[in-house]
């Protein structure tokens, strides 16, 4: 009798923190649609590629690279927000973990002084080497290590050269609370 009644007052206190916790786990879209696809994208290789005016100062690909430009249109109080890249492809891929080699290398304009980033080359990299069914494989991006985060500006577009077949990724961040004091 002693276990049933400990666990009726336990049950509740526990189902509470459950589902407190899956309510703040769970960010319901944003209202401005800030994932949507407001960003204008940009590619050209070395084949195609065609000068723009807010881009002809940077350095047109070279072979077997890719320029992919990023314009972000001006947002109220830009400050408040962050875009996040991530560098890779997609591959089908067992059930564990893969990764890629590669090195995001930050650059600047000689004479204008703004930044543009390039990967020079992208490998196969580090994967566990857990037993996996050949039937079980899926479609998923594999990146290369680390992200960038940078603040958002929309004044300048912003330039990545990757290899051919390579894939850049992006999301916006907003901030959504305001700043706590320490005194």
């Amino acid at each position: 009798m002693k276990l049933k009644n400990l666990f009726s007052v336990s049950a509740v206190p526990l189902a509470f923190a459950l589902l407190s916790f899956n309510a703040t786990a769970v960010s319901p879209p944003h209202p401005t649609g800030l994932n949507a696809h407001m960003v204008n994208i940009q590619r050209f290789d070395r084949n195609d590629y065609r000068a723009q005016e807010a881009t002809k100062m940077f350095p047109a690909p070279a072979a077997g690279m890719v320029q992919h430009i990023l314009s972000l249109p001006k947002l109220e109080n830009e400050d408040d927000y962050m875009i996040e890249i991530q560098i890779g492809q997609t591959q089908m891929v067992d059930c564990n973990k893969h990764g890629l080699n590669g090195e995001l290398k930050e650059l600047t304009v000689q004479g204008w002084g703004y930044n543009y980033y390039q990967v020079d080359e992208i490998a196969e990299g580090p994967s566990t080497m857990m037993a996996c069914f050949e039937l079980a494989k899926k479609e998923a991006f594999v990146r290369i290590p680390g992200e960038l985060k940078m603040r958002y500006d929309s004044r300048l577009p912003k330039v990545f050269y990757l290899p051919e077949g390579a894939e850049l990724r992006f999301r916006t961040w907003k901030v959504d609370s305001t700043y706590q004091y320490s005194k």
